[in-house]
């Protein structure tokens, strides 16, 4: 036996082909091996941006002796949770479920059938505050494995068990307008009124970027009420706080996965896409709703972030930058007034230390500071002048590793984003950018209606799409629709959502995480919990609801509130863990609104309805915009798009129709019409409340 992820696709598992350790990666054929020498399987997930994985990877798989031990008493599997989060669905469930807390790098150890009997987290080379050495850890499974195998087997047993009556869990309740006031009450106990976010005290602070996504939807659709006040509230001061703080990068943009204090100055380094993608999209709609300068600021650097860091040769965008480099964390991103000098010279240097909150004694390791911007410079054109030769300087250090790897989903959560960006912040490049990953995704993921999870160097991976990579690359796919008026991007999301209401459905209501042909694990992954991006029922439910908005498909919606009714559970006990559905539940209560804008193409009397149509704030609302003259809606010939089917100009002026559910109110021909009907229609208390 021998290392064999040599022959890896993925980065992360690349990270591990010297090891001593005989790693292979997740297969029928470490089962087989297991159960022929009757030694348990460990399973070790990772991915390659995570700090710990590295940490714990230096410490004792490249260490001689314990790979030597692993070896000779396991089957050793090696998964990127990137390229297998079915495999980690169902083993993150396991770890939680055993030790009350998950995370990577996982560790998990189990019989030939795939049943769980130990897991844990990182462990370190010698015991420390109360954990126990790694090698003692082996020593004790090993012992058990051989002296206590009746034990081993009933925990393992129950362990199963437990994970199969969780996966057939839901609910069957409507998430109506008191399921979201006491979401927003709940989401107000556990908020942060000192430093803003959410979570307890001396515990990381994660962007809770699908919650403020809930909260800015519910405060449109609410308006003045108790409840939209404060989840205006709510939202505005954790948008700034975010901005403002460490974990964002003040020279480069785009944000760091989480602040390891409380008041967001300090990150865990790592950039990752999903995270990225998701931020720019909720600052871009905090922008439009709010008008604050911040949060258009916020979403071009995003933006700009995405498209130099990670963009790849073939259009798609990368999955991560690693929180190292030259083996210490945070190296690359954060300064010492001497290099602030060093950079800009003694005036300048002494001015931004001030700035971005740069002392002596540091704010972050060694003497180092991260960089904070607590408020704008009062004079702008020096910061840009510091800014550009900061990041010049800082393009002189060893950058992070990047994972090179494209992950369909989270690249469909990149071409929503750059999509709505692009056209609210009138930059074309962005939807171009969307375009182009979207175009990778159709010739290089996606055949037959089924999608392929990974790619890298042009190069399809064999993994089988998973359900957040439908919903979230069809959702993408209805994005560009709305952006670029083709009509193509309809047919092919389309596609998908027919894949996925015929092999994600559950006969209950819901999704399934995996297809029904996908490999069988110990259980079929189930979970519409959020996590650091939409689940995969949540990001469909985002899909159904806009190809529903597009189509007037009552199938579509019957299947979204089917699975939003799934939700219930947790939008009543945990509404942070919901924050996804929670917005979906919002676009259903409030229609969502369908806006079609018809006229000539490069007419400014259409430019202007546009533009109008695009700044509504009303949750979940769908822009078409389209040429007259045909059923389509477009001068050319492309499949019919139903909102804009048969939609004529007005005494031959550009016109748009609002419309819910394809019924429409009177057509308009100016700015200030349709900016009438839109604000009537966002905040309409006489009008009956649909539950979702």
């Amino acid at each position: 036996m021998a290392n064999l992820l040599a022959r890896a696709t993925s980065p992360y598992l690349l990270q591990h082909k010297d090891n001593p350790v005989h790693w292979q990666e997740w297969g029928p054929a470490a089962f087989e091996q297991a159960r022929e020498r009757n030694v348990p399987v460990l399973l070790s997930v990772g991915y390659a941006a995570c700090h710990w994985c590295h940490v714990m990877a230096h410490e004792s798989f490249e260490d001689d002796a314990t790979a030597a031990y692993m070896n000779q008493h396991f089957v050793n599997v090696k998964v990127d949770r990137e390229e297998r989060p079915d495999v980690d669905a169902v083993y993150m469930r396991a770890t939680t479920a055993m030790t009350g807390h998950g995370g990577w790098p996982m560790t998990v150890v189990m019989n030939a059938d795939g049943e769980p009997f130990f897991a844990g987290t990182y462990f370190p080379v010698q015991p420390r505050h109360g954990q126990p050495a790694f090698r003692q850890v082996l020593e004790a499974l090993v012992a058990a494995w051989r002296e206590r195998p009746d034990e081993v087997a009933s925990v393992s047993g129950d362990v199963a068990s437990h994970l199969q009556k969780q996966a057939g869990r839901s609910g069957r309740d409507d998430l109506d307008d008191g399921v979201l006031d006491a979401a927003v009450a709940t989401l107000a106990g556990e908020f942060d009124e000192v430093s803003a976010g959410f979570g307890a005290p001396g515990q990381p602070k994660f962007p809770p970027t699908m919650v403020l996504e809930f909260l800015l939807r519910h405060q449109a659709r609410s308006g003045t009420s108790t409840a939209g006040r404060q989840a205006g509230r709510m939202v505005d001061a954790t948008m700034r706080a975010m901005a403002r703080g460490g974990m964002y990068d003040q020279i480069g943009g785009g944000f760091a996965r989480y602040s390891v204090d409380r008041a967001w100055v300090v990150p865990h380094f790592e950039k990752m896409l999903y995270d990225n993608a998701q931020l720019l999209g909720l600052y871009t709609r905090w922008w439009r709703h709010s008008g604050d300068p911040l949060g258009s600021r916020v979403a071009r650097e995003t933006a700009d972030f995405l498209l130099a860091e990670l963009s790849t040769p073939e259009g798609g965008l990368a999955s991560a930058l690693d929180a190292d480099s030259e083996g210490v964390e945070g190296k690359f991103y954060a300064w010492t007034p001497a290099q602030l000098i060093e950079a800009l010279g003694p005036d300048d240097g002494a001015w931004a230390a001030s700035l971005l909150q740069v002392s002596e004694a540091g704010t972050f390791e060694h003497g180092w500071s991260t960089l904070q911007l607590p408020e704008d410079p009062v004079d702008p054109a020096r910061w840009d002048s510091v800014r550009g030769r900061l990041l010049e300087a800082r393009a002189q250090r060893v950058r992070p590793a990047r994972d090179d790897k494209v992950v369909a989903a989270w690249n469909g959560l990149a071409i929503s984003s750059l999509a709505e960006a692009g056209r609210l912040l009138d930059e074309n490049r962005y939807v171009d950018a969307a375009v182009a990953a979207g175009r990778l995704l159709v010739d290089l993921h996606l055949g037959d209606g089924r999608l392929q999870r990974v790619s890298r160097n042009g190069v399809t991976g064999a993994h089988a799409g998973v359900l957040e990579d439908y919903g979230c690359v069809a959702h993408g796919f209805l994005s560009l629709l709305s952006a670029t008026g083709d009509s193509s991007w309809l047919a092919r999301a389309d596609e998908l959502l027919e894949t996925v209401l015929a092999r994600f459905a559950a006969d209950d209501g819901g999704f399934f995480d995996t297809a029904d042909d996908a490999e069988a694990l110990v259980v079929r992954p189930r979970d519409p919990s959020d996590n650091a991006s939409p689940s995969g029922q949540s990001a469909v439910v985002h899909a159904l609801l806009a190809h529903a908005a597009v189509t007037g498909s009552g199938r579509h919606r019957d299947a979204a509130e089917a699975a939003l009714r799934d939700v219930h559970p947790l939008a009543e006990r945990v509404p942070r863990f919901a924050g996804w559905s929670l917005a979906a539940a919002e676009a259903a209560l409030a229609g969502p609104l369908e806006v079609a804008v018809v006229g000539v193409h490069a007419d400014p009397a259409r430019d202007a309805l546009e533009r109008v149509a695009r700044r509504t704030s009303s949750p979940g609302a769908v822009v078409l915009v389209g040429a007259p003259g045909d059923p389509n809606g477009s001068a050319e010939s492309r499949p019919v798009v139903p909102l804009l089917a048969n939609r004529g100009l007005v005494d031959a002026r550009a016109t748009a129709y609002v419309c819910r559910s394809m019924v429409c109110q009177r057509p308009v021909t100016t700015p200030e019409d349709l900016r009438a009907l839109l604000d009537a229609a966002a905040v309409d208390p006489g009008r009956p409340q649909r539950s979702a």
